[in-house]
């Protein structure tokens, strides 16, 4: 065989005399890196595979390991079987299914005669650690697809059958098995770890009911969550990190608040009340504020649409399902599940010179789009919603300026909420897409070379555009360290070709715009619950539904409490007076709990100098402020838009 050239990260290269195992080529560069092999990645790919597998002549190779972000990827993986295999052990007539890795852990669904418990997962955490402690060799068997059938047919694992037996219809003749020790094995593709001992801390989390593939029509299974990390300190913040997100559960704030509620008469569609609606017009207040700073002009566009408005924009070929549908008039209608197709035919409805671009429209009207039952989720997965939505019609030459421009207003923003810690993601032409191929070509390009000119750092989501262009994702990084995807920016060339948009240029003669689509907060129903349980409830006190609490310490003094309430209040201030014959350490309680910024406490020697005493929501307490000083003081935190209530 000719030699086998393998391409290190470095660009260096190791020889070998076959093709090599990702292993063999970590062994060759030092015994310690072999040991701490993982998996690999291969000729730039973000998929990681397993380090068994054979490569290639010029394959280039990454190395993942213990101390790659994508190690516990590959942990929880294994830990999956691990788990799997310990309930086989403790009650061998159950049958396994599948056991994928997700985002906070895994799962494994099992076919059981019995119920399991929490009460089980002691038992099974205990079966785990022995299987760890006995540090199994995972071995990769690739088998024959009739041969594995037969096996997984005498050992009764049906569901294991139906997979293989799929693989089979798709023209696979082998599948991967994967022997834990001698006496236990599963069907996977990979990647494993080398050990069960490399499994340095796993937790059993919930039990739940799935059907089988996801079918009502299929037998009920019994679906067991847990997590593993290759670190105990990782698993142990992890829990502390999820009894705090309890904690933190926007659902859970917005009714201690009395901000939000949902109704079974209209699913996945929050009400907001008094309270709630303060922050949500906060927001957009604020928003609107940027707006004309930024040079955007607010529109109004219509709720429902004939669907050849959909037909035409390409909605309905690739987005129909998550929309929702009528009839009026023997015409089919749908409501509307983004505002983009309304603004094309708002900017189509005028002429246009280069002169006016770029022209920056937004819009708060409301957006409806069809949710699973299964998806929907308090303020963060819904059904009606708005978006600070606005789209951007621009010349090629003015695309770089109007994503730089984007940039900045959202650093705006965010650094005024709080929320500096971001990343972005720039995702790529997804496999369902509207338009040519220079189309895209075009839009990536723009977006790639405006990250790299602002010097941002992000990371390529192949394929996971929308289906009229690329687009950056910004994931917000919460106080428990969660991702969330709020802010967006898409460059379209597609909706434009489709609308048969148009601009005279300065040669006089026709020429398309580039469409931008973007948001900073994203849906505001959304952005709000991701919100608040990042803050754990302790909004700014612009945002604040209650921005201040009077409290008195005797009835004698209501008349001075009174004044400065309707001063305050002249001022444009939330303020309430809480005037019930309580004590003064309940009323603190309680305005704690209601999480409001400002406390003020006046008492007779108070209300005799025309002073007060400042109680911030974080027990810090400043005595004898001048009434006038406390009012400016108050103020000029609402004015300022300022992240904490300060003295």
């Amino acid at each position: 065989m000719p030699e086998i050239r393998i391409v290190l990260p470095d660009g260096s290269q190791k020889v070998f005399d076959h093709e090599p195992t990702a292993l063999e080529v970590a062994l060759s560069i030092g015994s310690r890196l072999a040991k701490e092999t993982l998996g690999a990645k291969l000729n730039g790919s973000k998929e990681v595979v397993d380090f068994r597998l054979p490569l290639k002549d010029g394959t280039k190779l990454e190395i993942v390991t213990t101390k790659s972000p994508e190690a516990v990827e590959v942990i929880r993986h294994s830990a999956a079987h691990v788990m799997a295999q310990a309930v086989q052990e403790l009650w061998p007539e159950v049958k396994v299914t599948i056991g994928p890795v997700i985002d906070s852990g895994f799962y494994y669904d099992f076919d059981s005669p019995r119920n399991f418990s929490e009460e089980d997962f002691e038992k099974i955490e205990k079966k785990m650690a022995e299987i760890v402690a006995s540090d199994l060799p995972l071995v990769r068997e690739n088998m024959k697809t009739d041969q594995a059938i037969e096996i997984f047919k005498k050992m009764g694992e049906r569901f294991k059958v139906e997979l293989i037996q799929d693989l089979k219809s798709k023209g696979e003749s082998e599948v991967g098995i994967y022997y834990q020790g001698k006496n236990w094995f599963d069907l996977c593709r990979g990647p494993h770890i080398q050990s069960t001992g490399q499994i340095k801390a796993f937790k059993l989390l919930s039990v739940a009911g799935a059907y089988w593939r996801g079918d009502e029509k299929n037998p009920m299974l019994q679906r067991v969550y847990a997590t593993a990390f290759g670190d105990k300190k990782d698993l142990d913040q992890y829990l502390h990190n999820l009894e705090e997100a309890k904690k933190r559960d926007h659902r859970k704030i917005g009714k201690e608040l009395g901000l939000f509620y949902l109704h079974p008469l209209a699913p996945a569609s929050p009400f907001f009340t008094g309270r709630g609606t303060v922050i949500y017009n906060e927001l957009q207040k604020y928003l609107r504020e940027l707006y004309f700073k930024y040079g955007y002009k607010e529109v109004i566009t219509p709720q429902i649409f004939d669907v050849d408005l959909f037909h035409r924009s390409g909605h309905y070929a690739n987005y129909k399902e998550n929309m929702f549908f009528t009839k009026v008039d023997e015409r089919d209608f749908s409501v509307k599940p983004m505002n983009c197709p309304s603004h094309c035919l708002l900017f189509a409805s005028e002429h246009h010179s280069y002169r006016e671009l770029p022209l920056r429209i937004a819009d708060f009207g409301r957006l409806h789009r069809f949710e699973k039952s299964g998806a929907i989720h308090g303020l963060t997965r819904v059904r009606t919603f708005c978006q600070d939505d606005a789209h951007i019609f621009c010349t090629m030459e003015q695309l770089q300026t109007e994503i730089a421009g984007f940039m900045s207003l959202l650093d705006e923003v965010y650094g005024k909420l709080g929320m500096s810690n971001y990343k972005i993601f720039f995702s790529t032409r997804p496999d369902q897409r509207m338009g040519s191929e220079e189309f895209w070509d075009l839009a990536e390009g723009a977006l790639e070379k405006a990250l790299k000119s602002l010097n941002l750092p992000y990371t390529i989501n192949p394929g996971d555009g929308a289906f009229y262009g690329p687009k950056l994702d910004v994931m917000f990084v919460d106080a428990l360290n969660r991702p969330w995807q709020l802010g967006t920016l898409q460059v379209d060339p597609n909706l434009p070709q489709a609308f048969d948009l148009k601009y005279i240029g300065e040669d006089n003669s026709e020429h398309r715009p580039i469409m931008l689509h973007r948001a900073i907060l994203g849906s505001l129903e959304r952005f709000i619950g991701v919100y608040l349980e990042h803050t754990a409830g302790h909004l700014p006190t612009w945002l604040a539904p209650t921005q201040v609490q009077i409290l008195n310490v005797t009835d004698r003094v209501n008349g001075f409490c009174e004044e400065l309430l309707g001063d305050l209040r002249s001022q444009g201030v939330r303020v309430e007076f809480d005037r019930r014959n309580e004590k003064l350490n309940f009323k603190i309680r309680e305005a704690q709990i209601g999480k409001v910024p400002f406390m003020i406490i006046v008492g007779d020697k108070e209300a005799e100098k025309r002073s007060v005493s400042v109680r911030l929501r974080t027990g810090q307490q400043i005595n004898d402020l001048g009434y006038e000083q406390v009012i400016q003081m108050i103020v000029n935190n609402i004015k300022e838009r300022k992240l904490q209530p300060e003295t």
